[in-house]
């Protein structure tokens, strides 16, 4: 759990970006309907979560920046005991000032009166610019005379980029568990009869842990299916023979894990899909053994199609020069995505790859990226050797940045042929 003098260290960081004489709102997120008088699970807006760790809905926080002094103010919902009644209990404004190391709490019903007297001869606002809601259409009216509107999410998101010592320990108490669900797949695949049985088997171990949420939908895709990228209808019988793409990650204490590993349904590899395998696995230990502090990401992307491209070559999958096949982006047939992808409080955390003049951002200690080769080769692809066929395989891992080197989350996951088949 993230403590509170971490989110009063994160506000203070981001006043110090913000103008003088300028206000900044974060609203919490607005419950999605499903269907009728049903709604999804509540899961609160990112940024606004970050910068105070508030998880109900219909909240507000607010950032007023003076000449030499700021302050905060945090709007939740007043206690209620027939709402409570029907959507449970609501922390109220007595024990969010015990809790929260706020300046000043509200109530959300005071919000339009207050943000009016906030605003009150100040030059700038600051908010969401992703946002759709109704809230945040009347604050644009509200602000349409000051001298500026600039989006906020584009600092935090410059904030979430490095890591603090409590988020890793988050995301490594994600990943034990996402270590305990995919171990659980691996030992039980054989003796299931569908993509859905798997899939619950591993998100029943989420659960029993305490991650009451899924990081993503989880994609279990065995055989050609695993050639569709974003695969999650996870409808379809196991079949012995084939592999079995497993997409997986929950998220403990709103802290991603994403981790996928490619297993055979019958508990062993066959000599095509070890050859794959074994490429593609070398590919990203050599990414992995490339990240630290100053690489560029692109550079990782670039030595990523390289050597799976040779790879590719050398299986007979793709024929020709390598340089001329990456020129004429062959392999994109292949490898159509990224290396990976910064991960935290969102498995593709809302932060910067380039800097506010289109640059690059190198890798820095703190951060928290995936490294994710993969090759999907569909059955009905007449130009590749037949027992390569309906295959698709990836391989992710989640990795910390450090100065000198990095640090593999997941290590303790297995992805050694012989670890998977012993089990």
């Amino acid at each position: 759990m993230i403590k509170e003098d971490e989110y009063a260290k994160r506000r203070t960081a981001l006043v110090k970006k913000l103008q003088k004489h300028s206000v900044t709102v974060f609203f919490s997120a607005k419950p999605k309907q499903r269907s009728n008088d049903t709604e999804y699970p509540y899961r609160q807006n990112s940024n606004f979560y970050y910068m105070c760790g508030f998880k109900e809905d219909n909240a507000a926080l607010v950032i007023v920046k003076g000449e030499k002094k700021s302050k905060t103010y945090l709007f939740v919902q007043k206690k209620d005991e027939l709402l409570e009644l029907w959507t449970g209990k609501r922390l109220g404004k007595k024990e969010a000032q015990k809790v929260f190391d706020i300046d000043v709490i509200c109530t959300t019903d005071t919000f339009d009166k207050k943000i009016t007297e906030l605003l009150q001869s100040k030059l700038h606002i600051y908010f969401d610019f992703s946002m759709q809601d109704e809230r945040l259409d009347k604050l644009k009216k509200l602000t349409s005379h000051l001298g500026s509107h600039e989006n906020i999410a584009q600092k935090v998101g410059a904030q979430r980029l490095c890591k603090s010592n409590g988020e890793i320990k988050l995301i490594k108490k994600a990943l034990s568990i996402t270590k305990e669900a995919h171990h659980l797949a691996m030992k039980k695949a054989k003796a299931l009869h569908t993509e859905g049985e798997l899939q619950a088997e591993i998100e029943y171990v989420f659960k029993k842990r305490g991650a009451y949420n899924d990081a993503y939908t989880s994609i279990v895709a065995c055989g050609n299916n695993a050639n569709t990228l974003h695969y999650i209808k996870n409808d379809e019988y196991l079949k012995n023979g084939e592999l079995i793409l497993i997409d997986a990650g929950c998220e403990y204490d709103y802290y991603a894990s994403d981790i996928t590993r490619t297993i055979p349904v019958s508990g062993k590899f066959t000599s095509a899909q070890k050859e794959l395998y074994s490429m593609i696995l070398s590919v990203e230990k050599e990414i992995i053994g490339m990240v630290k502090a100053g690489v560029m990401r692109s550079d990782l992307q670039k030595k990523s199609e390289e050597l799976l491209c040779e790879g590719l070559v050398t299986l007979g999958v793709l024929k020709g020069d390598v340089a001329k096949l990456i020129k004429h982006k062959k392999h994109k047939k292949y490898y159509p995505h990224g290396i990976g992808h910064w991960m935290g409080i969102d498995v593709h955390d809302e932060a910067p790859y380039k800097d506010k003049k289109g640059k690059e951002i190198p890798l820095m200690s703190g951060m928290v990226m995936t490294v994710e080769p993969g090759i999907y080769i569909g059955e009905s692809d007449m130009s590749v050797p037949k027992r390569f066929r309906g295959i698709g395989i990836r391989i992710e891992d989640d990795i910390l940045v450090t100065k000198d080197s990095c640090e593999n989350l997941s290590q303790d996951i297995f992805k050694e042929i012989k670890d998977i088949e012993s089990l």
